[in-house]
């Protein structure tokens, strides 16, 4: 059972990415912080980002024996070692019924659902220090070099993010079974799975069969798609620039931070996952609160002009 080196970096690039993000804290004392946030949430780079959520999902899926099993008693021929592989990469739907794989998309699940309501909650936060760091005074001043820090948000939003040399050898032994993940917020789940937890577990189940090394890396890269997902983070991507373009004091920045960098972009982990996407309720806000969210003004009915007299 192996797993493409890339493919283990990509996933310990995607976990670098979210315990680095979720920890971004609140507690903001000046323009730098605020600026060293967005700096952390902003890099990221959305086809890499996906990609890195189903290599984690996949070193996931192979922590469960059921699912490890049930792909194993497909391995013992070559033949038909070689067919199974092939149904997978024709279509990754093939593993939902392959025997654990119920118990595998179950972690899978929890797992990047517990990510993303973590990196969820902790953007709720921010969102709210947005407010509550109106009473400061440094909060009221407008950005410096506003157009510079876009085009840094935009420059980092494009740049490949490179993982923890730790993180990737504790993910490479994961994968070997010499030091097994412990994943938290278990979950229980059945079919229908989403398109990212079910490629998480192709990828998984093309490494049980010995077909996920970098020589398959190509074809491995084929089946870590969904369009769905992509657009969800390209959305967050665009609504966190377009927040940024008309933010002009701190405390705007905080909001873009909290509601664009961290709330949307979990949002889109947590609907991946297949988990209940958060709910919050819309509000017609009472102070300015940020320049690219105004309320639609309420038109005044028309004055009915009195009934002619017969």
């Amino acid at each position: 059972m192996s797993l493409a080196p890339s493919i283990v970096e990509r996933a310990a690039a995607y976990r670098y990415y979210m315990d680095r993000a979720a920890a971004i804290s609140p507690a903001f004392v000046s323009g730098e912080t605020v600026a060293s946030g967005l700096k952390v949430a902003a890099a990221y780079e959305p086809k890499q980002f996906l990609q890195g959520a189903m290599a984690y999902g996949a070193i996931v899926a192979l922590q469960d024996p059921a699912f490890v099993a049930g792909v194993r008693q497909y391995a013992g021929n070559a033949q038909q070692r070689q067919q199974i592989a092939y149904e997978i990469m024709k279509d990754p739907a093939y593993v939902v019924g392959i025997a654990g794989a119920d118990s595998a998309a179950s972690l899978v699940k929890a797992a990047l659902g517990d990510d993303g309501n973590k990196f969820y909650a902790a953007g709720k936060t921010v969102k709210q220090a947005a407010y509550d760091v109106q009473k400061q005074s440094w909060s009221k001043a407008d950005v410096v070099g506003r157009e510079m820090r876009l085009s840094e948000a935009k420059s980092l939003g494009a740049r490949p993010v490179v993982g923890d040399v730790a993180q990737t050898t504790r993910l490479q032994q994961a994968v070997t079974g010499g030091q097994p993940l412990v994943i938290s917020g278990a979950t229980t789940g059945a079919p229908p799975y989403t398109p990212i937890v079910i490629r998480s577990m192709a990828v998984a189940a093309l490494a049980v069969l010995g077909q996920a090394s970098e020589a398959n890396l190509a074809t491995l890269e084929a089946i870590m798609v969904d369009p769905n997902a992509a657009s969800c983070a390209n959305m967050a991507k665009l609504n966190l620039y377009q927040c940024l373009a008309v933010s002009k004091p701190h405390y705007e920045d905080v909001f873009c931070l909290g509601q664009h960098a961290m709330m949307d972009t979990a949002r889109c982990v947590i609907k991946a996952s297949g988990q209940p996407e958060p709910f919050e309720p819309r509000f017609v806000p009472t102070v300015r609160e940020n320049a690219s969210y105004k309320p639609t003004p309420v038109k005044k009915p028309a004055a009915k002009k009195p009934a002619k007299k017969g």
